[in-house]
């Protein structure tokens, strides 16, 4: 696993999880799964995208405009994680 922290936001990303590349944003109560595109970051199209299912709107916003602004950190920590797999 490796972790990130940008702007109160603590990114982590594990060494058993899958593509697409995403990481899981923590900031105050929310966990947010974003996935990285060529076009920049964006939360998960998935059910388990955002804990709990009533995040604040704020925060998960904030860790979404957090990992849209550190991408190219975020994808290289995905790499050098996933590169022996």
């Amino acid at each position: 696993m490796g972790s990130l922290r940008f702007d109160g936001v603590i990114f982590q990303i594990f060494s058993a999880d899958h593509p697409p590349r995403h990481a899981h944003g923590r900031y105050a109560e929310s966990i947010v799964i974003v996935e990285f595109w060529r076009g920049g970051a964006c939360l998960a199209d998935r059910r388990d995208a955002l804990t709990p299912r009533n995040a604040k709107r704020n925060d998960v916003m904030k860790v979404v405009k957090a990992a849209q602004e550190h991408q190219a950190e975020l994808n290289r920590l995905w790499e050098e994680i996933h590169e022996n797999r």
